[in-house]
C-alpha cells in the first residue's frame, strides 16, 4: 500500500467547534441590536436637524415622548443628546414582519407634519417650505446603514470566531 504522508486535523476540528458556537447563538437578538442601533443613529440625526421654534424645543422633545403633552411639560427634561440616543434606543420594539425587522419612530406633537414637509401661511397666500428633518436624516441613514451594519456583522462573527 502507498503511504499517504501525514495530516494534522487539529485545525478542521477547532474549526469544526466555532462552527458549532455560531450555530447556538441568538441571531434574533443579533439583528434586534442591529436595528435598535440603526433606530438610535437616525433618532440622533433627526433630533440634531429637528428646529427649536417658538415653543422653546416642544418639536425636538417630541422625538423621544409619548404624548405631545409629554413633549410640552413633560419634567422640564431637555431635547436628548446624541449620546443618549442609543441608551433610549433599547427601550424599542422591534417588530417582525416576515424578513422585515421593523422600529417605529414617531413624533406625537401635532404640528410635526406641517414642519416636516411645510405648510401654508395663515393668510392662506403663502408657502412655508418643511425643513424634511426625517427625511433627510433617512436618505443619510440609508447610505450609512451598509457600512454600519458591516462592521456589526464583522464585530460578531469575530466574537464567534475567537476562541
Amino acid at each position: 500500500m502507498a503511504k499517504w504522508g501525514k495530516c494534522d486535523f487539529r485545525q478542521l476540528e477547532n474549526l469544526q467547534k466555532k462552527l458549532d458556537k455560531l450555530q447556538k447563538v441568538d441571531f434574533e437578538k443579533f439583528i434586534e441590536e442591529c436595528a435598535k442601533e440603526l433606530a438610535a443613529r437616525l433618532l440622533a440625526k433627526v433630533i440634531r436637524r429637528t428646529p427649536v421654534g417658538k415653543k422653546g424645543g416642544t418639536l425636538r422633545r417630541g422625538w423621544t415622548a409619548k404624548t405631545e403633552e409629554e413633549a410640552m411639560f413633560g419634567s422640564g427634561k431637555k431635547a436628548m443628546s446624541n449620546n443618549d440616543a442609543l441608551s433610549f434606543a433599547e427601550g424599542f420594539q422591534v417588530n417582525r414582519i416576515g424578513d422585515v425587522y421593523q422600529i417605529e419612530i414617531i413624533n406625537p406633537v401635532h404640528y410635526a407634519s406641517y414642519v416636516e414637509f411645510g405648510h401654508r401661511t395663515r393668510n392662506h397666500k403663502g408657502w412655508v417650505p418643511g425643513r424634511f428633518m426625517l427625511t433627510i436624516s433617512e436618505k443619510e441613514l440609508d447610505s450609512q446603514a451598509p457600512k454600519i451594519l458591516e462592521r456589526k456583522l464583522m464585530n460578531f462573527l469575530g466574537e464567534c470566531f475567537d476562541a
